[in-house]
């Protein structure tokens, strides 16, 4: 049994470091649309008062036919031109996409070019809105499309090789216990091979919100993630040791090691192209828990897993 977090996708960096993001889906990004085209409707109408009061000042007339294909040539220019000059300039961002929060991004996990935006909007504007090709057709088929892909594409996303997500965190963490100092030595003999993504960020969100939680199912989520994560780790946590510790030493062990190895991949790239090495960013020492005598909820007494506590400060 463990926790169910939000919604998360997985991004694989250029540095091959897994990242996880909150994948735009049909709803949030039907609304940017809407919003856009708002925007679009508004662009087209200045456009359209200022057109007129130019060729009124002209010598010339235009014919019902010119002025009918400049009528066309200025939509699709509207069509195509406001998203990728927008997320060209704005980094994956339109009118719509900045308010409701969301940016579009390549697939692993950069900003989009020229290329990626114009690619998006010509294959947006021939086969999904407006659709040129086959409406109200290819209107289907663009919302399918998103509903039963993973990361939510459109077919400018695949064609792309681009997805949209979310910026914005619908809810903060809350505080994630630190490495209890005690079990920092312990927590360096761990093998964490087995220890899946999802079943460490199930942990992390337990640990996050676990103040949210309500005994007895609190105790009993806790002890089911303390149980799932000691089946896969070695050697088993030392004696007497509270279960929210246990947890929250694994973890913050897993994170540890993560960063080592992001900062070694930083390093053979900033050796092979010194250009694309990251500035460095001081981040501040994450304070240690202390390790505290704490209630503790009796488990079996041939069980592998300890015994889980819960703080009484700190939550």
């Amino acid at each position: 049994m463990t926790a169910q977090p939000h919604s998360t996708d997985r991004l694989v960096t250029g540095e091959a470091v897994e990242l996880e993001v909150r994948a735009a889906r049909a709803g949030s990004r039907i609304s940017a649309l809407l919003l856009d085209l708002i925007a679009m409707v508004a662009i087209g109408l200045v456009l359209t008062l200022a057109g007129s009061m130019l060729m009124s000042t002209l010598p010339v007339d235009f014919d019902a036919a010119t002025l009918q294909g400049i009528s066309v040539v200025a939509t699709v220019l509207l069509l195509v031109g406001y998203p990728v000059t927008c997320e060209t300039l704005f980094r994956g961002r339109t009118l719509g996409k900045a308010a409701l929060g969301l940016r579009v991004v390549r697939d692993d996990g950069g900003p989009v070019r020229l290329r990626h935006a114009l690619t998006r909007s010509l294959v947006g504007v021939a086969t999904e809105w407006p659709g040129v090709l086959l409406p109200p057709v290819t209107w289907l088929a663009a919302l399918t499309t998103m509903l039963s892909n993973p990361r939510g594409k459109r077919l400018g996303d695949l064609v792309a090789g681009t997805m949209v997500l979310h910026e914005r965190t619908p809810a903060s963490w809350g505080w994630v216990p630190g490495m209890p100092e005690p079990l920092a030595g312990w927590a360096r003999t761990l093998d964490l091979t087995n220890v899946s993504d999802e079943l460490a960020l199930s942990v992390r969100h337990f640990l996050a919100r676990g103040r949210e939680l309500r005994e007895p199912a609190r105790t009993e989520l806790g002890r089911a993630l303390a149980a799932e994560l000691a089946a896969v780790t070695t050697p088993p946590p030392p004696p007497g040791v509270p279960g929210w510790a246990y947890l929250a030493a694994v973890i913050a062990e897993r994170h540890r090691r993560a960063r080592f190895r992001l900062s070694r991949a930083r390093a053979v790239s900033a050796a092979i192209w010194p250009d694309l090495a990251p500035r460095p960013v001081e981040v501040p020492p994450q304070t240690a828990v202390a390790f505290q005598p704490l209630v503790r909820s009796a488990l079996p007494s041939n069980a592998d897993t300890p015994p889980l506590g819960w703080p009484t400060t700190g939550f």
